[in-house]
């Protein structure tokens, strides 16, 4: 229902979700099948470890590493290691 737009040398490790739909938090927007579309960026540069998951309308800058297992629920800035659940920066990568 929205975009996912993955930049250059991106690594997809398995098991990967990237997601860009979600759904009403009251019962009567569910019955309705409402849902809301939020489109997901991936900057270049972009490994994501096994079992990542990102959620609707997260920007991921460029040189990012996310590791196995993380959830993603927020944009992550440049050069930045995230880990966790939510994903959460655990250092500044250095740049080339």
């Amino acid at each position: 229902m929205a975009p996912v737009t993955i930049g250059n040398n991106v690594m997809v490790g398995p098991n990967c979700g990237i997601y860009t739909v979600n759904h009403p938090m009251t019962a009567t927007g569910r019955r309705q099948y409402l849902a809301k579309a939020s489109p997901v960026t991936i900057g270049n540069d972009v490994w994501l470890g096994g079992s990542v998951t990102i959620l609707p309308g997260v920007t991921i800058g460029n040189n990012v590493v996310i590791a196995a297992g993380a959830v993603v629920t927020k944009d992550i800035p440049d050069n930045t290691l995230v880990a966790g659940v939510p994903a959460k920066p655990i250092r500044q990568l250095k740049t080339e």
